[in-house]
């Protein structure tokens, strides 16, 4: 393991007797994204939330940097906190992590909740265009096209201050780490080696979800053999925020499986 930078994070619930549940979010969020996660499961258990690399207080990276690299970042830290199991919970770039720690350390992923995320994010022209026009423009330039992909037209009028915050959140981002993001999903192909995936798996999608539509859900509970799918109505990108409620519950249930 080679970590490419010390990763921020925040630690809730504290319960030593169990394994603790890991967050890792979506491209262009920090760990607050988790909030609705964090007011719900805090009481019952032990979670930490870690901000990806250029994200939140995470310091980019001065080099090019891919998945498999974050997922050493995220592993450091789990061995800093002398964590040797634990539930791993990733949304869209933080699901790609999931899948590379569970690839990469099998001994330390417990179970794995796939939430709006893929195997494959298309093709990677796409994201080298949105990372170079992040150097040029900066990431605030993406913000509004971005926050609405991830909520459903209802939820976003009827939540307004929710909206304008993760607007902020996304501008926010740093312009470097956000870019290096947009590489790193670029090159990530995980099709062939989800066979490989040896902890069982919640995959959590969102009916309207323009960014990882379900098919790409589908994909990931068909090729992972142990393996569940759950695709949620009145939810698009970021469903831990918008369907809380079920996704919470979701979690709590699969956890406790195992």
């Amino acid at each position: 393991m080679t970590a490419t930078v010390g990763l921020a994070y925040e630690r809730h619930g504290r319960r030593a007797d169990a394994a603790p549940i890991v967050f890792l979010g979506s491209l262009g969020s920090d760990r607050s994204m988790w909030r609705p996660q964090i007011a719900g499961l805090s009481d019952v258990h032990d979670l930490i939330a870690v901000d990806l690399p250029g994200h939140g207080r995470s310091p980019a990276p001065v080099r090019t940097y891919t998945v498999a690299d974050i997922a050493d970042d995220v592993a450091a830290v789990l061995a800093a906190l002398d964590v040797t199991a634990a539930h791993i919970v990733g949304s869209c770039l933080g699901g790609a992590t999931a899948q590379q720690l569970a690839l990469a350390y099998p001994d330390t992923v417990r179970t794995l909740t796939l939430l709006c995320t893929a195997a494959r994010f298309g093709a990677p022209e796409p994201w080298v265009d949105r990372a170079q026009t992040v150097r040029v423009d900066g990431t605030a330039s993406l913000a509004d096209r971005v926050v609405e992909r991830w909520f459903t037209s209802t939820f976003a009028q009827r939540n307004p201050a929710i909206i304008d915050r993760m607007r902020a959140m996304v501008s926010a981002t740093s312009d470097e780490g956000y870019a290096a993001s947009c590489e790193a999903i670029a090159a990530f192909d995980s099709r062939d080696r989800l066979g490989s995936i040896s902890a069982p798996a919640l995959v959590i999608g969102g009916a309207a979800d323009s960014a990882t539509p379900p098919e790409h859900q589908r994909f990931l509970a068909d090729q992972i053999p142990d393996s569940r799918l759950q695709i949620l109505d009145h939810a698009a990108h970021l469903a831990s925020y918008e369907q809380r409620s079920a996704v919470n519950a979701a979690i709590i249930e699969h956890v406790a499986q195992h």
